[in-house]
């Protein structure tokens, strides 16, 4: 009940109740949309027992000459630099005084919020660098955030209030990082603040696993996708895809068998050999959707997508979460942050579903209106085979049949090039599905291991994923 009291605090009683502890003092450092955070601990009385200093250095040559030079100031290593500077210095002048009974903070933010003209990216990064209790070495918090108000004032509102959330959050409630997420929009709505990265670092946060946080941003609808790299990192989507051709191959993964690579590899050669994509970075990405890894229940198996996640990784993978189980979501978000080409890879019974047009009953327009926004950008679609259990033959794009009444819409599609036939396949693999590995893993057939790329078979052997057993 305590804990249900302190979620429901509104922004001024969480601001007054830090200033009224005498436990954290700090320093305040905001460039791009004003001191939105600072100014609720003005506001609601007692800030002498909170705010060391506060200021911002808009300027980019006084922000050089603090921080340090960069190419771009809206960057997480410029809000890092802010956060270690402002940290050290809230050390080296006030240990001496009152190191003993305080614990020391720095909190950052750098953003660039709704210009005059309109029509910019309207985001920014935000941190807390603090000592959870006096003398103690410093954990941290650092967000990436999206302002979707369509006024400035607006925008410089809701990051003051996601900032004053962050403050409460890393002070009251690192003991608890999944409600400290939950509790980054309080008095907001997604429709206004969007949170696309999250990573924690530190002695207060050392058995947090950044992934798991990335995952709960996207469940809770904070953001609609995450993105983590082949070590684990958590990746700042808009960051990773500016600039880059990408191929995306959507899928279980469960657990990535040598099928899922030639896939890729497939359409990979392919992609690249378009004349659009040529002398361009092309970023690989496999992406498995909240639909997924739901699978039916109303909770995520956390090892279960831990495990996932770190057979991916083991093999150099890319990965994408995401909250968009219709293709043309997915297209949507992903030509928002690159306007270089895009590729989906997926296998023939996965297009036959893009043409059930019962998924498309809520859009007004319906099946077209959903082809007409996944193709927009001349996206295009790279299928793979599949293998006709039936008689053994191979069913193509060009064999796959859909609806009567769809057949010219798939022959216009296919006539304009919107589908990339994978014929380049390896016949070999084309029979391995990821429920056989599965069952074989149960059932103490070795024969699994053939079925999945090395380094898969050493982890799940190593780590016992899926309830494998040593012989």
């Amino acid at each position: 009940m305590a804990m249900q009291q302190e979620l429901e605090l509104d922004t001024h009683q969480k601001a007054l109740k830090i200033n009224l502890d005498p436990r954290w003092y700090g320093s305040f450092a905001e460039i791009g949309a004003g001191q939105e955070v600072v100014r609720w601990f003005f506001r609601v009385g007692g800030a002498a027992g909170t705010v060391a200093k506060s200021m911002s250095a808009y300027d980019m040559t006084v922000s050089d000459a603090i921080y340090g030079s960069g190419d771009r100031y809206v960057s997480q290593s410029r809000c890092q630099a802010m956060l270690d500077w402002e940290f050290s210095l809230n050390v080296e002048r006030l240990n001496a005084q009152r190191g003993d009974t305080t614990a020391f903070f720095a909190f950052a933010d750098t953003v660039v919020a709704r210009s005059f003209q309109g029509g910019n990216e309207c985001h920014g990064w935000m941190g807390l660098k603090f000592q959870s209790r006096p003398l103690d070495p410093p954990s941290q918090i650092m967000i990436h955030v999206r302002m979707l108000d369509a006024e400035a004032s607006l925008q410089q509102e809701a990051l003051g209030i996601v900032g004053v959330n962050l403050l409460y959050g890393g002070f009251f409630l690192h003991h608890e990082p999944e409600i400290l997420v939950e509790s980054l929009l309080d008095k907001l709505t997604t429709g206004r603040m969007e949170i696309d990265m999250i990573k924690f670092e530190g002695i207060e946060f050392r058995a947090v696993d950044n992934r798991l946080m990335a995952l709960k941003l996207v469940q809770l609808g904070l953001s609609g996708a995450a993105m983590f790299g082949a070590s684990g990192e958590v990746l700042q989507p808009s960051d990773v895809l500016y600039k880059k051709a990408v191929l995306v191959e959507r899928g279980s993964f469960r657990p990535p068998t040598r099928v899922n690579f030639d896939m890729l590899e497939c359409a990979l050669q392919k992609f690249t050999s378009d004349s659009s994509v040529a002398d361009k970075e092309v970023l690989p990405i496999f992406e498995l959707t909240m639909r997924n890894l739901l699978a039916g229940g109303r909770d995520v198996d956390r090892r279960d997508f831990l495990a996932r996640a770190d057979l991916l990784a083991a093999c150099g993978m890319t990965v994408l979460i995401s909250d968009y189980f219709e293709y043309y979501r997915l297209a949507a978000y992903l030509s928002w942050r690159t306007k270089e080409r895009i590729g989906i890879v997926m296998g023939v019974p996965s297009l036959i579903e893009l043409f059930d047009e019962r998924y498309y009953a809520t859009l007004p327009g319906g099946i077209l209106e959903s082809f007409g926004r996944l193709f927009k950008h001349n996206l295009k679609l790279y299928v793979y085979p599949l293998l006709d259990a039936a008689n053994g033959s191979t069913i193509t794009k060009n064999t796959m049949k859909v609806a009567p009444e769809l057949e010219k819409l798939y022959g216009y599609l296919a006539d304009r090039g919107s589908f990339v036939d994978l014929d380049n396949f390896n016949p070999e693999v084309l029979g391995i599905f990821s429920r056989d590995v599965l069952s074989k893993i149960s059932a103490g057939d070795a024969s699994w291991e053939s079925m999945v790329p090395d380094e898969v078979a050493a982890l799940i052997k190593t780590r016992r994923f899926f309830g494998y057993k040593p012989a």
